[in-house]
């Protein structure tokens, strides 16, 4: 049997099955508890766990994700929450230079099982300083697990993964996606970090997406469809460890492929796919890979230009087209 829940509500059954599990996880943030987190994905846990494993913390994400690595070193699994990963700007030296790299500079001596969860990216007109897409800043450091799921089955069951992960995980949030229903099997246990899933079968243009971007680019394949033209679409789900073996085999089958995430155009998850396929399934490429990103500007709070500066599906279905040379992006 499958329930239709929203995201946040896979998120917060994924950390309550967790916790009842193993006692030394516990949740720790800004509003967790009392205010039941910014986006209600914690709600009622405070009431059924207490103050001693649902923790309110100061305005300090330096300090408080440093008591979580800290907590991790002598054996606790704690989930931090970050109000927005904008927020995680002020805590990223413990994250890139302590728990991403505990267990090298400690000659094996420690691992860092912690979780580093929260919103990212856009939401609606919340200004350039709480619309950055930060997983591409993350993904890039050896050590850490970065993983960013689309629909609420995934949410619940790699966020039950990555709690159990000996390693440091981040988990990314759409902002946008928190009241996003879907079906959610009643026994959906953990799945495996590192596997992207193909959400829909085509034969013409592999359409790479994930988190937000995967709704975006599946709009735009049914776009298409209209038009005559069958697009593939592989949501990454994880990407750092990331799934090359999927992405090349979808390409090996369309020969053409675009790219859809979030992040700047500069760099970024969209460039490491690009870079992956051009090594690994160059022979099979019929067309130049694409990127479709946020523009390169610090997010407008305007609403229309905020709609302007994310990808939407009219221009991944620009691109899918210049890949297959009937039109111009």
């Amino acid at each position: 049997m499958a329930r239709n829940i929203r995201f946040r509500e896979a998120l917060r059954e994924a950390m309550i099955e967790e916790m009842e599990r193993d006692d030394r996880v516990f949740l720790m943030g800004e509003e967790v508890g009392h205010y039941q987190g910014a986006y209600k994905v914690s709600e009622g846990m405070l009431d059924k766990f207490g103050d001693k494993r649902v923790i309110d913390t100061p305005i300090a994400e330096g300090g408080f994700a440093g008591i979580g690595i800290g907590a991790a070193m002598v054996g606790l699994r704690p989930i931090v929450e970050f109000m927005t990963w904008n927020f995680s700007a002020v805590a990223f030296d413990q994250i890139l230079n302590n728990a991403a790299k505990l267990r090298q500079m400690s000659g094996g001596q420690f691992n860092c099982p912690i979780v580093f969860r929260g919103p990212n990216a856009s939401a609606k007109q919340v200004g350039s300083q709480h619309s950055h897409a930060m997983e591409h800043f993350y993904a890039t450091i050896p050590g850490l697990k970065v993983i960013a799921p689309a629909y609420p089955a995934d949410a619940k069951g790699l966020m039950k993964a990555a709690i159990r992960d000996d390693n440091p995980v981040l988990v990314m949030e759409s902002e946008t996606l928190y009241s996003v229903k879907g079906d959610v099997p009643d026994d959906q246990d953990a799945i495996a970090l590192g596997k992207a899933n193909v959400v829909r079968q085509g034969k013409d243009v592999t359409l790479v997406a994930y988190s937000r971007m995967t709704h975006v680019a599946m709009d735009a394949a049914a776009a298409l469809e209209k038009e005559g033209i069958s697009a593939e679409v592989v949501d990454l789900r994880s990407l750092r460890p990331l799934d090359e073996d999927t992405i090349v085999d979808s390409v090996e089958k369309t020969h053409r492929c675009v790219v859809v995430h979030e992040g700047f155009p500069y760099g970024g998850v969209g460039a490491e796919v690009a870079d992956r396929i051009q090594r690994l399934a160059f022979d099979s490429l019929d067309a130049p890979v694409l990127r479709v990103a946020t523009l390169d500007v610090g997010m407008p709070y305007n609403a229309k230009l905020e709609q302007h500066c994310i990808p939407q599906p009219d221009r991944v279905i620009a691109a899918a087209k210049r890949v297959l040379y009937r039109g111009q992006a």
